[in-house]
């Protein structure tokens, strides 16, 4: 059983540790549904490639998607006034877009419900790997550059770095998953009164333990199940710790 679950457990490892990191500043800056928004435009640019370019540049063309509303959200932080609505509405023109450039594709569906969630029990360990250093240069910058930094550019540089991270992230995971991985993790953390990034990726390790360990038992794709149990164990968190308040 480790042989098939072992990569995906290291992936739910690697993932929850990268946006654990990233979603306890989103919650702080009140910006939940930026990953949603970016994640999207990401699929966006693999949709364009998957229609237009017989797959080709998928990765530059995601990648390239995720910048721009990225940095469209750093603009917004600091000149738009309903941010969240702005931020909403980059979500809805990215996914109605996708729809839209797959729509005459062979795959197309196949490609949205793995652009959405995808079974990460079949991710090759080297594609982990290569995505954990480019994790661990992100965390080095938001460590070492990015607390430096004021203003406009801090926000531009955070959400570079966040494209840059849900971008390799949803072509592992989906948008979905990545989204449970970036917001459940600190909502659970915050909800016991814990703003430590230890507690946030223990408490994301932890549902995606189980929730990979599920799926492999009942036959569930994996992708979804984190996003049911992972949702689930916030929520039921959310709503013990306000009655313990």
């Amino acid at each position: 059983m480790i042989e098939i679950l072992g990569p995906a457990i290291l992936l739910a490892f690697v993932l929850a540790g990268i946006h654990s990191l990233f979603g306890l500043e989103v919650v702080r800056r009140g910006v939940i549904f930026s990953d949603l928004a970016v994640g999207q435009w990401a699929g966006l640019g693999m949709a364009l490639s998957i229609s237009f370019f017989d797959n080709e540049y998928k990765y530059l063309l995601s990648l390239a998607f995720a910048l721009i509303s990225g940095l469209l959200i750093s603009f917004a932080l600091s000149r738009v006034k309903n941010r969240e609505a702005f931020i909403g509405l980059l979500y809805a023109f990215g996914s109605g877009a996708v729809m839209i450039a797959l729509t005459h594709s062979a795959e197309g569906m196949e490609a949205f419900r793995n652009l959405i969630s995808s079974d990460i029990l079949f991710t090759m360990p080297e594609t982990i790997y290569k995505s954990a250093l480019l994790y661990i240069i992100i965390a080095a910058l938001l460590w070492k550059v990015y607390p430096k930094l004021t203003g406009l550019y801090k926000d531009m540089l955070f959400f570079a770095l966040f494209a840059v991270t849900v971008t390799s992230s949803v072509s592992l995971a989906g948008v979905l998953t990545v989204f449970v991985f970036l917001i459940a993790p600190p909502f659970i953390a915050l909800s016991f009164g814990k703003e430590s990034l230890l507690f946030a990726w223990m408490f994301g390790f932890l549902f995606a333990i189980v929730s990979i360990i599920i799926s492999y038992y009942f036959d569930l794709p994996t992708g979804y199940t984190i996003v049911t149990f992972g949702s689930f164990f916030a929520l039921v968190t959310g709503v013990l710790a306000s009655h313990k308040n």
